[in-house]
């Protein structure tokens, strides 16, 4: 099946040993760059209803995505259907996507170093609320690659940053829903404390 996206999470105590290894396998840096994006919604909520994604992202250049389910279910890997375009005007692309009556419904904002290694992107994510590593691709490359960084395929996460944040928000019963650095600058948080949170089976 054509576009799909498959990839899985692991959280990261320390994301500098990962680092290494992963320079160690000799992956390509494309370098680290912030992101703002922005999650759009209809007037019904149709599109978290039916898990679906329509986001407006800004770094060094403006994309739009739009992700749905596969008519499948995949409980090894994250595996979504995905459309992604890019455009050239970010503030041009959010008075469109507003004049066909989307709204922005949420912020997140991330810095990303990329890896490059065959055909698998390894993504050292800094969040407003930890770090974590993001391994897309191949699916046997995802598996053989988390098996020689170290990591343990059982500690994978199959949830999206967004989902990740509303289990954090209820476990702290926080009153906001930006997933921005700002709102998480006097939250201390740190998922090592919290052991089986975002585990596989707590889906």
């Amino acid at each position: 099946m054509e576009n799909l996206e498959t990839e899985v999470k692991f959280y990261l105590s320390d994301v500098n040993p990962i680092r290494r290894r992963i320079i160690e396998l000799d992956a390509d840096s494309k370098g680290r760059v912030f992101e703002t994006n922005l999650r759009f919604e209809d007037a019904d909520n149709r599109l978290i209803q039916k898990k679906s994604l329509l986001r407006l992202r800004k770094d060094i250049k403006t994309t739009l995505t739009f992700k749905s389910e596969p008519p499948f279910k995949d409980d090894q890997f994250k595996t979504l259907r995905e459309f992604e375009v890019e455009v050239s005007d970010f503030a041009g692309m959010k008075k469109i996507l507003e004049s066909l009556g989307f709204h922005e419904e949420q912020v997140y904002e991330k810095w990303r170093e990329t890896f490059v290694l065959r055909d698998t992107h390894l993504c050292l994510d800094t969040m407003p609320y930890g770090d974590f590593l993001e391994i897309e691709g191949p699916k046997k490359y995802i598996k053989e690659l988390a098996s020689r960084i170290g990591l343990k395929w059982h500690k994978r996460i199959l949830l999206n940053y967004l989902a990740i944040f509303d289990v954090i928000r209820k476990q702290l019963n926080l009153g906001f829903s930006d997933v921005t650095f700002e709102n998480f600058k006097n939250i201390r948080f740190d998922l090592a404390e919290h052991p089986g949170l975002l585990d596989v089976d707590a889906r």
